[in-house]
């Protein structure tokens, strides 16, 4: 069960990484001064990969206490 908590500790420090990354993404875009359309369209690209990191850290926590609850 060892494998299974590291598995998913790293899966999980790899979402939040995704999610620091579209942190300082939309920030970037915010600090560009663009117009409102444009602000709304960088923002919307990054999303995707919002949720996907977000799914990421979600499945890597659930990786580390099914790992600890059968441990």
């Amino acid at each position: 069960m060892q494998g299974l908590i590291w598995s998913g500790a790293f899966v999980s420090v790899v979402g939040l990484a995704g999610l620091i990354w579209c942190i300082f993404k939309v920030a970037a875009a915010k600090r560009s001064n663009l117009s409102d359309e444009d602000l709304r369209k960088a923002v919307q690209k990054v999303v995707p990969i919002n949720l996907g990191a977000l799914f990421l850290s979600v499945i890597g926590l659930m990786m580390v206490i099914f790992g600890v609850f059968l441990g």
